[in-house]
């Protein structure tokens, strides 16, 4: 069987062993451990969420500016990669309303408010 654990536990005592106290990295015991394959995750880069939410605006067939692009980058940064998608849709409403096909910066900063 495939199990996936997400940890940030660093070296911690494991569970059920409290009146020794045993620890070890993330609180799992050094047998488990040394069964698993440990996959190390990096943070996206700004470029990286520019291209995820390209690819994002065009599945959902929705146009953005270059700078939209870029803003929609640094708000993934600044906060994170799901929130900045989840802006896309409401902005297209905002440049809807202002009667324009295509997102600019200033509806993803009214959105992002």
């Amino acid at each position: 069987p495939i199990v996936v654990f997400a940890t940030n536990r660093g070296i911690t005592t494991v569970r059920g062993t409290e009146p020794n106290g045993i620890k070890a990295p993330h609180g799992i015991p050094i047998d488990v451990l040394d069964r698993m394959l440990i996959i190390p995750t990096l943070p996206y880069t700004v470029q990286e969420m520019i291209s995820i939410c390209q690819i994002r605006a065009k599945t959902e067939g929705l146009e953005l500016s270059e700078d939209a692009l870029r803003m929609l980058g640094a708000v993934g940064k600044k906060s994170s990669l799901r929130y900045a998608i989840q802006l896309m849709t409401p902005a297209k409403l905002v440049a809807e309303t202002q009667g324009r096909d295509q997102i600019l910066p200033e509806d993803i900063s009214q959105v992002d408010d």
